[in-house]
């Protein structure tokens, strides 16, 4: 389906702003800011701002044409993933973010001990951890003397 086929089914105008977000998230398959966003898009159009990018970001999330989400102490990112159950891995050390399929069956997912009388529809988790560059950055940064080429041993 088409950026204007899209944001048509959504009841959403179609825009330049509109099209050229919406081409960015679906090209880039990842986690991007808004910061990352917006520059892209000023590689397509000439000319936007930054508040217009919020604004198109919020009209496309409360559409379900893009995700929000926000790891602890990281801004907002945003994906075009929408519709499934999968949830996020975030690196400690540089913030990178992947996608994770859920592990148990269908939305929810989980299934709290209790509820309090909501009608769950969604189970959102962000696992925390190392990615594999800055695994190998700590374990030079802790190697032996000998393999550091250095006399000095690190403290521990």
């Amino acid at each position: 389906m088409s950026g204007e086929d899209l944001l048509r089914s959504r009841g959403l105008r179609v825009t330049r702003p509109r099209l050229a977000v919406l081409e960015v998230l679906e090209s880039s398959r990842g986690h991007l800011d808004v910061e990352e966003i917006a520059a892209r898009v000023r590689q397509r159009l000439d000319a936007v701002s930054t508040q217009a990018v919020y604004d198109v970001l919020s009209a496309l999330s409360r559409a379900g044409l893009a995700r929000r989400i926000e790891p602890a102490g990281s801004p907002a990112r945003y994906e075009a993933r929408v519709g499934d159950n999968h949830h996020h891995v975030v690196c400690r050390g540089c913030g990178e973010i992947a996608d994770v399929d859920c592990a148990v069956g269908d939305a929810p997912c989980l299934t709290p001990s209790q509820a309090h009388g909501f009608v769950l529809d969604e189970a959102e988790v962000t696992f925390w951890g190392l990615c594999p560059a800055c695994q190998r950055k700590r374990d030079e940064e802790t190697a032996v003397p000998h393999q550091r080429g250095d006399d000095q041993a690190l403290p521990l």
